[in-house]
């Protein structure tokens, strides 16, 4: 992952925020974390963030509602979403919202690291194929295939 990588945390439960917070320090990221959606948008407004860990169920936010602004605010963010209770709805309005990603609770630390690092790969190649300012053309990202050989 890009040692200069930006990364928040938003989670009410401080032992996640903790856990996610020391995993991807170790990945050399750049990482805040917060304690609620209100804290989110103003720690956004400070400063956008290239990736957010975006829990749905906080006391007092509705993450469906932080995810909306965010992707409205800083559409150049990745917002993964992240929830202790996962179903098919949320996960299909959280991508129709703009989220790049929707885990479940618990999660490992190979799986934070995975997803921020997924998180980053997709918000480089939009930004490439957004082309870059300069007249050049657009560059789609490259194609994975299950084809082998």
């Amino acid at each position: 992952m890009r040692a200069n990588a930006t990364i928040l945390v938003v989670d009410d439960e401080e032992v996640v925020r903790r856990s996610h917070l020391r995993v991807l320090e170790n990945e050399h990221c750049q990482v805040a974390a917060v304690g609620d959606g209100e804290q989110a948008l103003k720690a956004m407004e400070a400063q956008p963030y290239d990736v957010v860990l975006l829990d749905l169920r906080m006391p007092g936010s509705d993450g469906m509602s932080i995810l909306r602004t965010m992707k409205k605010r800083w559409p150049e963010s990745e917002v993964i979403v992240i929830t202790g209770y996962p179903s098919v709805d949320t996960a299909k309005e959280a991508i129709r919202l703009g989220a790049c990603d929707y885990l479940a609770k618990p999660l490992a630390p190979g799986e934070v690291i995975g997803a921020a690092q997924g998180a980053m790969e997709h918000k480089h190649w939009t930004l490439r194929s957004e082309g870059d300012g300069a007249g050049n053309p657009r560059r789609a990202a490259p194609q994975r295939s299950s084809f082998a050989g």
